[in-house]
């Protein structure tokens, strides 16, 4: 007896890390959706669909009138909708759960150069804000540390796990460096005039940013130099097996940060925040660098510019031809990201047509984070990463999910939130 229990230990603990390698889940079941009209990400609109799909993957996309069998489960969807699932770029969530609460937060560590702090070792999977995100669609997202000048190393999960190695989609896909501005504003709660001012530190932190990206390329190719842990984690960058993020906001800022970062010898470049990236178009044409956006719900950054600037330039930027996302850094921005349909909803209300407003927060995000031959739309040999919703996704009167799966598996939609909601509606229904 005693021999059979340590040989079904064994095979359980043999059994439980086969599990969560590699992010593979227990995939058994397949399904079919028919009759929703299906949004498929890549601008296409099947009315009347059917999609298939087994063993995590999408075997099938067309039209319900298919002469196919169907298989597995069959998921009548008559009226709804069929997305991929969204993607949060540029987001602290798992890493943070009450902004003030300190011992909760934990996506900034002391010091400048910190490539080599990598955010999905910080992960919390069973987040309830985490698990708030999949009511509204949002089912993946970019996990990006914040703080000093090079702020870490991201990772790319999904939003059903029980820890971070079941969560990891995409290990360390990049490295995010928060370029200095060139202006800084006056305290205004200290009697300073509020209005912007030449930043008397900023050729001193560029040539810091100069020194560092220099030793560390200096140490990528050399076979002789010791240890360093920081230098190390920026091989990716000068190998082309990772992207360097720039957090960037004003002409002047993105302009230097891109031309200087070129020159150090990094190709593979993304534009975040991106405020005035309408006025650097061309650049970012030139050095092929797409941009993630921030929310779209926000004031012009300066006096003379559009008061819709900020709705509009999503539908600038992608007419000039460049590849736009939807960021959620900032203010409440872990709670926030939820919303992330509705604020590509809100630039589909300023000159973006709606499936290509749909793109910033599926297939672009995936092209941005080197993620798209996975999913990112609906496509046949891709992850069966989607949901079926009532109505339009981009639209927060209509989009209720009734069905959401994670490569495959179906994915529960209750939460926190949800809980409390059916308790206290009872609780008034009753009395």
């Amino acid at each position: 007896m005693k021999k059979i229990s340590i040989y079904l230990s064994v095979f359980l603990l043999i059994s439980g890390f086969a599990y969560s390698q590699n992010n593979e889940k227990l995939i058994t079941n397949s399904y079919s959706i028919e009759g929703a009209t299906a949004h498929l990400g890549t601008g296409e609109v099947i009315s009347n669909s059917l999609i298939m799909f087994e063993n995590g993957k999408i075997t099938f996309v067309g039209k319900a009138e298919a002469k196919i069998a169907r298989k597995g489960e069959v998921i009548y969807a008559k009226g709804q909708h069929v997305y991929p699932g969204f993607i949060a770029a540029n987001t602290s969530l798992g890493l943070g759960e009450i902004d003030a609460v300190k011992a909760t937060l934990d996506y900034d560590e002391v010091g400048d150069m910190l490539p080599h702090i990598k955010s999905i070792y910080a992960y919390n999977a069973e987040s309830k804000v985490v698990e708030s995100m999949r009511p509204n669609g949002v089912l993946m997202a970019q996990v990006v540390p914040r703080g000093g000048v090079i702020s870490g190393t991201s990772s790319i999960v999904q939003l059903d796990a029980w820890n971070w190695e079941d969560a990891t989609y995409k290990k360390n896909d990049g490295i995010h460096i928060n370029w200095p501005p060139n202006f800084t504003r006056g305290r205004w709660w200290l009697g300073e005039d509020p209005g912007k001012k030449p930043n008397k530190n900023y050729q001193k932190s560029v040539a810091k940013i100069k020194t560092f990206f220099t030793d560390a390329k200096n140490y990528t190719n050399s076979s002789s130099a010791p240890k360093n842990i920081p230098l190390e984690a920026m091989e990716g960058l000068f190998n082309g097996t990772q992207t360097l993020f720039i957090h960037a906001s004003f002409e002047n800022q993105i302009t230097d940060a891109v031309e200087t970062l070129s020159d150090l010898g990094i190709n593979n470049m993304v534009l975040v925040h991106g405020t005035e990236a309408v006025k650097v178009s061309e650049l970012l044409l030139k050095h092929n660098i797409p941009v993630i956006l921030e929310r779209a719900h926000r004031v012009p950054e300066n006096n003379d510019d559009a008061y819709d600037l900020p709705f509009a330039s999503a539908a600038v930027l992608a007419n000039k031809g460049i590849t736009v996302a939807i960021g959620m850094e900032g203010s409440m921005e872990r709670m926030s990201a939820r919303n992330l349909p509705f604020y590509a909803g809100t630039y589909a209300a300023y000159g973006l047509d709606k499936e290509e407003a749909l793109k910033l927060i599926t297939l672009n995000s995936a092209k941005i984070l080197g993620i798209e031959s996975k999913v990112g739309s609906i496509e046949v040999g891709k992850d069966a990463t989607l949901f079926i919703s009532e109505g339009d996704a981009l639209d927060m009167r209509t989009n209720k999910l009734t069905k959401a799966f994670i490569i495959g598996q179906p994915v529960s939609l209750e939460t926190h939130q949800t809980k409390l909601y059916k308790r206290y509606k009872e609780k008034y229904l009753n009395q």
